[in-house]
């Protein structure tokens, strides 16, 4: 009898991120990605399930922000350090008048980008 891989989900994690001047809706998503990222510490996936390399892992992506058309889809998955993953991008998030300060970006919309992770690992049953 052959043992049989299920793919299994194993955390959720949220993160939320800004950008203050320029309305970057990207700099907002990845800052929510780097944001969930910092609060996971998936040591279980080593210690008990025995996956040896964290590029084992599948990681799905939805992100909420203002202009979901503005996403740079590429440049924000480069947030997320190791594992497969996949990305989707939906409207929501926020975006506020603030400050132009053209050295730190061209306009003066805050916008509030809110990211969750979702980590898969393929066990076999």
């Amino acid at each position: 009898m052959r043992d049989s891989v299920a793919r299994k989900r194993f955390i959720v994690e949220i993160g939320t991120g800004a950008d203050l001047h320029g309305g970057d809706v990207s700099k907002a998503a990845q800052r929510a990605i780097r944001d969930a990222v910092s609060r996971s510490c998936l040591c279980g996936l080593f210690d008990i399930i025995g996956i040896t390399d964290p590029n084992e892992m599948y990681i799905e992506v939805k992100v909420a922000c203002p202009n979901p058309e503005r996403i740079n889809r590429e440049e924000v998955l480069k947030a997320v350090p190791f594992g497969s993953t996949c990305l989707e991008v939906v409207p929501g998030g926020l975006a506020v008048r603030g400050l132009e300060l053209l050295e730190l970006g061209e306009g003066d919309t805050i916008v509030v980008a809110v990211a969750a992770l979702t980590v898969y690992v393929d066990v076999k049953d």
